[in-house]
């Protein structure tokens, strides 16, 4: 069902208004030149507003109990500290993907990837061309990169002896016991049927190619975005991107979902641009799974072809290796108010927030890329916050007493500590 239908105030707060939604002269008026984006902050943010589920059993469950998910632990830090409600606290908990790093050996996990093309309609509902060329781009074309990278793929770290993928080379860097270590959390990508996104015109901005072709990127209304991947409804239809998707048997409650975009980007109003988030969708139990809450964890990321944002140039997987990092440290991002929920921090990247989202607190800082070339081709992703961070914990346990991974030197300075709600 659907998680909400309008994007929180927060969040149309958080998101840099720059003036790329607008009028501008070209040879359509939805059209912008793709050098406008080099004004814009890019964002990711931590999805729609999230279904209140209340606490379910104890917080000294060994997983979040109750629902129908993937394989999830859980566990506590203390540290002093606020919640979002202003009250003091001492100790705070989180549920991550995985097993324990207590125990041994690898979970896997099957990892659906939905590539998601955007058809760009007229008014009425017809194919849209400009200058001959049909408004429709691609999402399939770049399912082999994804594949290939260190999302998927396996590279090297310091984290781990062998080699392995990027979230899972995070986790451990956060709970490091030593590189010989064979606790791992292991993602095993399927391609499944490539899905479209259908839009009306009113509802959409696009930058096309040097060539002339669709497209250079493709800036989607926030609410519309939302309406038309999530399912409306329960029992779930085909209507949407991800009941489709659901219905088919292409995701499952046991999987970490991809759901790929070739450079769509969100904005609300005035205010741009969102290149990813991660997620659930809750649907109610059935007498099939003991009526359980049904989760079905997904992000949705762009493959992103070179552009300029302010800060910086960003391109390929540095969305999705950000997702999924913080997939793997906050699947269900304090849906039930408690786990994943973290003492007020401010980043210094300008950040304030009260989540365990690693990639959120190091974005756009000049240091916020990690090169990686793997399988011939030089990928971006994103170096992201580890736990003691977010725990407050000085020096850190985690690998080379590092609060960032896997650049160990982009972050050496705690946040303040003991701040209010909205980081007074």
């Amino acid at each position: 069902m659907r998680l909400t239908q309008r994007l929180s105030a927060a969040v149309c707060l958080s998101i840099l208004s720059y003036g790329v939604v607008q009028n501008i002269s070209a040879q359509e008026p939805d059209e912008i030149p793709i050098s406008v984006l080099a004004n814009a902050r890019p964002r990711v943010w931590a999805g729609p507003v999230k279904p209140k589920v209340s606490r379910l059993a104890s917080v000294n469950a060994s997983a979040i109990p109750g629902i129908d998910t993937l394989v999830n632990f859980t566990g506590s830090f203390t540290a002093p500290g606020y919640d979002p409600f202003g009250n003091f606290n001492e100790t705070w908990y989180y549920a991550m993907v995985g097993r324990s790093p207590d125990g041994h050996g690898p979970t896997i996990l099957n990892a659906p990837i939905i590539p998601v093309s955007l058809d760009l309609r007229n008014f009425d509902g017809s194919p849209r061309y400009v200058n001959g060329q049909r408004l429709y781009s691609d999402a399939t074309q770049y399912v082999q990169r994804v594949l290939n990278s260190p999302v998927f793929s396996y590279s090297r770290y310091t984290s781990s002896e062998r080699p392995t993928q990027f979230a899972d080379a995070i986790q451990r860097a956060e709970f490091f016991k030593g590189p010989e270590d064979d606790w791992h959390t292991l993602l095993v990508p399927s391609v499944k049927t490539p899905r479209v996104m259908t839009l009306i015109e009113g509802t959409y901005q696009f930058a096309l190619n040097p060539d002339g072709s669709c497209c250079a990127a493709v800036l989607i209304d926030s609410n519309t975005f939302i309406d038309l991947l999530f399912p409306p409804t329960f029992p779930v239809d085909n209507s949407t991107v991800m009941g489709a998707a659901e219905l088919a048997g292409d995701i499952t409650t046991a999987d970490v979902s991809t759901f790929l975009f070739p450079s769509a980007y969100l904005y609300t109003g005035s205010d741009c641009c969102t290149l990813g988030f991660h997620m659930f969708d809750f649907e109610p139990g059935i007498p099939a799974n003991g009526n359980r809450p049904r989760f079905y964890v997904m992000n949705y990321s762009s493959w992103i072809t070179p552009v300029a944002f302010l800060g910086g140039v960003l391109s390929d997987v540095v969305i999705l290796s950000h997702e999924m990092a913080e997939t793997f440290n906050d699947p269900f991002l304090a849906f039930d108010g408690v786990h994943g929920v973290t003492p007020w921090w401010l980043a210094p990247n300008g950040q304030c927030q009260d989540l365990l989202e690693g990639g959120d607190a190091i974005e756009n800082l000049p240091d916020s890329l990690y090169p990686i070339t793997l399988n011939g081709f030089d990928y971006q992703t994103q170096n992201i916050m580890l736990l003691p961070w977010f725990a407050f914990q000085s020096p850190s346990p985690a690998i080379d007493h590092a609060y960032s991974y896997p650049n160990t030197n982009v972050v050496n300075a705690l946040s303040p500590q003991l701040l209010k709600p909205g980081c007074q």
